[in-house]
């Protein structure tokens, strides 16, 4: 990646809302105020918003390449770990001890259960008692919209407002 580095560009990417934003604005206003030809002031400042841009897509691009890696050796680590303890079980090897590596044991496969239950008949389920009830919030944005039905829901409803 070829970058130009700009004093600009570089005072851009050390600003935080914490940082001393005077500064840049007073050498923002240097570069403005200098007797350089305004289409170099105009250029300077563009072209370090614009290596700014060049910086921040190519570590996208990294980022996504580094995801994309991260994964696959994920997976590569479990395909191996699992190809491993199959091989170490068919010769009767439930732990290793080593050296450098205290020991390796191999742990049983884990059964993954998923409980599906199959109401037959909800009427007689819901005699016995096993019913729930909710409020219908949207009919209550609904009828807090009414002022006789505001007046209503007022002492059992708080309405707030986020932005």
């Amino acid at each position: 990646m070829k970058t130009t580095s700009y004093r600009l560009q570089t005072e851009i990417e050390h600003l935080t809302p914490t940082s001393q934003q005077d500064w840049f604005r007073n050498y923002l206003k240097e570069v403005l105020e200098s007797d350089k030809p305004y289409y170099v002031k105009s250029d300077y400042i563009a072209l370090s918003f614009m290596e700014l841009d060049n910086k921040i897509d190519y570590l996208t691009s990294e980022i996504k390449t580094l995801t994309e890696l991260k994964k696959k050796l994920q997976q590569a680590k479990t395909l191996g770990l699992e190809i491993a303890a199959e091989t170490l079980q068919q010769y009767g090897i439930e732990k290793m001890e080593g050296t450098a590596i205290s020991s390796l044991t191999i742990a049983p496969a884990k059964q993954k259960t998923k409980e599906t239950i199959r109401i037959k008949d909800p009427h007689k389920v819901m005699e016995l008692g096993y019913v729930s009830f909710s409020v219908d919030e949207k009919a209550v944005k609904e009828a807090l919209k009414h002022q006789e039905m505001l007046d209503q829901l007022d002492p059992y409803v708080d309405v707030s407002y986020e932005e």
